[in-house]
């Protein structure tokens, strides 16, 4: 009985709170609208500090830490409720609606898409998933790809962005900092690596090894057998077969597809030999404009947080609070800013969802910089 009392109890103070709780934010949205009648726009953050530091004596030293947090968030839902209503919906979310507006039913099936490596590359196969009669055009490097998407010359690009092995592919979250893009669609492709070689060729006969630093790390189990063989990393895991193809030897292999070994003639020494067998990678097409297609049900941003305490746990929370399934979460650091990071985020969020709306709208205040890029589907 005395535990039920207990219930009955916080049941009551939890009524009281949500009564407390919506008189205030109608208070903030009186507050918003009076400084925005008298053109005041920035916050009152001494006024915050005092009144912070009073919430957290009044619970006590036992709890002044817990009241600290608490208040932390509810300053953080005030600001955001405030700046809803006195700018209604953000940039931001005008731009997903006009997208969603013009954007086709259907997506492509052929368009022009480049690639980084040569023909047999795993970007390659990735392409050929997402577009039934692609333009394929091959480039040297991940960042000639987003130079192609940038300067319009094809529609479309794919990138490898993370393994389920190796891990994220840093390179292509590097790059994303510098150049305007949008994610339109992402593939998981099933990615068996081989040992290929010239026809002839024996196991014991191979000195060396090539594939792409990301191949060989989820082959180190396999080549760790292999204590004597030199093993180089190289651009791209089809550029190696080329390179094995062309290069006259019987003493050099290449981790790479199986198609590859079909496409320049290699005979292949081992198959499968990826540490984990179930080894996935992920792909993500990126176009120059904002495409929203119908079904997006996982959207990523790009953001910076300010400087201080808490900053990253009040978007978190707010992520949690629209009980919105945060998916990846990757952190990589800001050029010319010591021990600052810029934050990647994957949502697993409906774009018409009313949440994803609020949250972008939250994001847009919460955020030092704060960028959108994009909602889309993946094909598994």
């Amino acid at each position: 009985m005395e535990l039920e009392r207990l219930h009955e109890e916080i049941e009551q103070i939890d009524g009281e709170l949500g009564e407390l709780f919506a008189r205030r934010m109608e208070l903030c949205a009186d507050i918003a609208r009076e400084k925005a009648a008298r053109g005041i726009f920035i916050p009152d953050r001494h006024t915050e500090r005092v009144a912070r530091s009073r919430f957290r004596e009044q619970a006590g030293e036992k709890l002044e830490s817990y009241a600290g947090v608490l208040y932390a968030t509810l300053s953080d839902v005030s600001r955001s409720y405030m700046a809803t209503v006195t700018n209604g919906a953000s940039p931001q979310s005008a731009r997903i609606a006009a997208a969603l507006e013009i954007t086709p039913a259907l997506f492509p099936e052929k368009a022009t898409v480049v690639c980084q490596g040569v023909e047999g590359a795993y970007s390659q196969i990735a392409v050929e998933k997402l577009f039934r009669e692609p333009t394929i055009s091959y480039v040297s490097s991940f960042e000639a790809v987003f130079a192609a998407i940038a300067g319009g010359f094809c529609q479309y690009g794919v990138l490898p962005l993370e393994n389920s092995t190796a891990g994220s592919v840093n390179k292509i979250y590097d790059l994303m900092m510098q150049y305007n893009f949008s994610i339109v669609r992402s593939v998981r492709l099933k990615v068996d690596h081989n040992l290929l070689a010239r026809p002839g060729a024996r196991i014991e006969d191979i000195r060396d090894i090539i594939s792409h630093e990301q191949a060989i790390s989820q082959c180190a189990g396999f080549l760790r057998g292999y204590p004597d063989i030199r093993v180089t990393a190289v651009e791209n895991t089809a550029v190696a077969a080329k390179m094995v193809a062309e290069s006259g030897r019987n003493d050099i292999a290449a981790l790479s597809s199986r198609s590859c070994a079909e496409l320049y003639g290699l005979h292949t020494l081992a198959s499968a030999v990826q540490d984990m067998g179930n080894n996935h990678t992920r792909f993500i097409c990126i176009g120059k404009n904002l495409e929203i297609y119908p079904g997006a049900d996982r959207t990523s941003v790009m953001l910076t947080t300010p400087h201080r305490p808490g900053a990253l746990y009040s978007i978190m929370a707010r992520i949690n609070a629209l009980n919105i399934n945060l998916t990846k979460l990757e952190s990589r650091p800001l050029p010319d800013r010591d021990f600052e990071f810029m934050f990647y985020f994957d949502l697993d969020t409906p774009v018409y969802s009313p949440r994803f709306i609020q949250l972008m709208n939250d994001l847009e205040h919460l955020c030092e910089t704060f960028r959108y890029l994009g909602s889309y589907s993946e094909i598994v």
